[in-house]
């Protein structure tokens, strides 16, 4: 067993607990699901657990120190995601939300609503940090390969979070497709999305440097 029963289940218990509180990848696919329906919510879902199992192989291969010791590194990994997000804001705000996409057809909106929840967790630093800090807490340093165990312990918290963020996601499109029953919804849908990246995107500009956390 590369992890020990008992703790992993105290890991599972204090992931879970950690994960099914609110945050900024909680609050994008809450914001997908209400915007485009349920599909794009769980698609929204996969992306963030996949730029999640990112960060969970910069933890274990030791990457992740880099963004903890380094201000310059987490600097320019929290403004690229901060320009990402406003601009993925700002497009929103700016286009005829409802018509671009039509044009783009279901799969390939699906795709970019994935591919945009990889990009936001990855150029999250903080989510780098979170996993450098919790994910050793659990590792037996007389155990097997410690990059194994935060590798194994990592791919479980990932799980936990998919199930956890896919309710969510379902939740929020359910409440969505009532919504968009409003006309006025329908109407500041997009402005609401909008603001939502934008306000995502000023938090992450705002976060603070590793030495001040």
């Amino acid at each position: 067993m590369i992890v020990d029963p008992g703790t992993l289940a105290v890991f599972a218990l204090a992931s879970a607990a950690l994960i099914v509180v609110p945050g900024p990848a909680v609050l994008y696919i809450v914001t997908r699901s209400i915007h485009q329906g349920r599909r794009a919510g769980v698609a929204g879902a996969l992306g963030i657990e996949v730029g999640a199992l990112v960060h969970v192989a910069f933890a274990a291969v030791g990457l992740s120190a880099l963004l903890a010791s380094s201000a310059v590194a987490f600097s320019v990994v929290k403004y690229v995601g901060a320009v990402y997000l406003i601009g993925v804001g700002l497009w929103t705000l700016l286009s005829r939300g409802d018509e671009a996409d039509v044009r783009l057809g279901r799969s390939r909106r699906l795709r970019r609503v994935f591919a945009q929840g990889v990009v936001v967790n990855v150029f999250n630093p903080k989510v780098a940090l979170f996993f450098l800090a919790f994910l050793p807490q659990f590792v037996d340093p007389n155990g097997v390969e410690p990059a194994l165990q935060i590798a194994f312990l990592g791919l479980v918290f990932v799980s936990i979070a998919l199930v956890l963020d896919t309710g969510w996601a379902l939740a929020a499109g359910t409440a969505g497709g009532v919504l968009r029953r409003s006309r006025l919804f329908v109407r500041v849908q997009r402005y609401v999305s909008g603001s939502v990246f934008v306000g995502l995107g000023v938090l992450t500009a705002l976060a603070g440097s590793p030495e001040g956390d």
